[in-house]
């Protein structure tokens, strides 16, 4: 366990649906401006790269995409896109298409997905049923369940990609879930809170300084000219 560990997290880049708002779009993936929002990441955040002991990811498209295009240094000093934990509890919350994943076998087809492990998801994680439901009060189980996860795990830097509804969530607080409005491909530094560390609810809070996005942030009709370039922040 590492109460003290520091949590990266990192909504994904553009997606299919964030354009037209369209929620019909199965697993939505990233389009090709996202591509390159994810591959901007990587000057931006070229030093705290080298302290992640853990990258980790929801399972769907966008996000594995994101965690492989933005965090690809990263992976590749941990041993390669094998070694990134897949969190399917971490997935979206709503029941859309587009919130939906896609089964292990359809993942483990798609050429921009090859090297993650998806052996160990549970065949019944696409379902949006039970546990993997939209309903309010079991998503917050989930998010507790993530909080838990990264509070017990031994590494003291960890990555995790993710969606805006479900990081809202896992931010949340004694008052309900963060009404932040995360933007595409932002990256923000959490720790636990220690009032709250060796509770249940294991509470996250931004870390102190970094109240403010480290790295991303784009509104979801961006365009080229709002890519980063420069120097990196982090």
């Amino acid at each position: 366990m590492a109460p003290n560990s520091r949590i990266i997290l990192t909504r994904h880049a553009q997606a299919e649906h964030n354009v037209d708002l369209d929620y019909t779009i199965h697993d939505a993936p990233l389009t090709a401006l996202g591509k390159k929002q994810a591959q901007a990441l990587v000057p931006q955040i070229s030093e705290i790269a080298k302290e992640v002991d853990l990258v980790a990811t929801s399972p769907l498209k966008r996000t594995l995409q994101t965690t492989r295009l933005g965090w690809g240094p990263a992976i590749d000093r941990l041993g390669g896109l094998s070694k990134v934990a897949l969190v399917p509890e971490f997935q979206e919350c709503n029941d859309f298409p587009c919130d939906t994943g896609s089964s292990a076998s359809t993942l483990s087809k798609d050429p921009e997905l090859e090297g993650f492990d998806f052996s160990h998801l549970p065949e019944d994680w696409t379902s949006k049923k039970g546990f993997w439901s939209a309903d309010r009060g079991l998503i917050a189980k989930r998010a507790k369940w993530v909080r838990q996860w990264l509070r017990d795990r031994p590494e003291e830097t960890i990555v995790l990609v993710g969606h805006g509804d479900i990081l809202r969530e896992v931010t949340c607080d004694v008052n309900g879930p963060s009404g932040y409005g995360w933007r595409n491909a932002e990256v923000r530094i959490f720790t636990f809170d220690p009032e709250w560390v060796e509770k249940d609810e294991c509470f996250l809070k931004q870390q102190k300084g970094k109240e403010v996005a480290v790295a991303g942030g784009y509104g979801p009709t961006s365009t080229e000219d709002d890519l980063f370039s420069g120097n990196g922040k982090l």
